[in-house]
């Protein structure tokens, strides 16, 4: 038997205060003065794989709704591309605040286990406070390892050729006084946004 899903959304739903702490982080700002014209939603070239669309996932942030944001694939399908930002009547900067959402879902461990972006910016993250730098061919190893391992072991001819070639060295790069760089992303990390700033977005009075 098919399983039942709800689909209309309950007041108990709501995570209250969700949406002014979105809209607190600098960049979300104008989150407030989101008109729901759909822009965003008809500019993406991803729309069309999105279980929410950029313009629903604004509204639902806005009205409150965490859970059903953070459980989102939409946030994390999002390329980056700033086409939505660029077109949006609002000048409401749509990518930015993916990123703060993309943020959120890390910290709190809501995103899809197997789903490589995720994992992607957890291990950069990881490795820039480890060593002070990226070094690209062991970020992609490790991704694919801990979401496809399998297509790991098909791509051995690959690593092989790089390896032979010189490309793909077995060490990690570095900087000089690294931990000087790792106490300064764990203060950031530490840091409260809302007790960095009392800027509340205000309504603007209607016309």
């Amino acid at each position: 038997m098919a399983e039942l899903l709800r689909t209309i959304k309950y007041e108990s739903d709501r995570v209250k205060g969700f949406g002014r702490e979105v809209m607190s982080v600098p960049g979300c700002e104008q989150l407030e003065s989101c008109i729901q014209c759909g822009t965003c939603s008809g500019v993406c070239p991803l729309s069309i794989y999105m279980d929410s669309t950029p313009r629903q996932v604004m509204e639902l942030v806005r009205s409150d709704f965490k859970n059903e944001v953070l459980h989102s694939r939409t946030i994390w399908l999002c390329a980056s591309c700033y086409a939505c930002t660029v077109e949006c009547p609002r000048q409401i900067r749509i990518t930015d605040i993916m990123y703060e959402l993309k943020q959120r879902a890390i910290h709190e461990g809501v995103y899809p286990k197997k789903f490589p972006i995720p994992v992607l910016a957890k291990e950069f993250h990881k490795m820039a406070h480890n060593h002070g730098r990226v070094t690209e061919n062991w970020l992609a190893t490790w991704m694919f390892l801990k979401t496809n391992w399998l297509a790991a072991i098909g791509m051995w001819k690959l690593g092989l050729g790089l390896f032979m070639r010189g490309r793909f060295s077995l060490k990690y790069e570095g900087i000089k006084r690294k931990g000087e760089l790792a106490r300064m992303m764990e203060t950031v990390d530490n840091i409260d946004i809302d007790k960095l700033t009392d800027v509340k977005p205000k309504r603007k009075p209607a016309h």
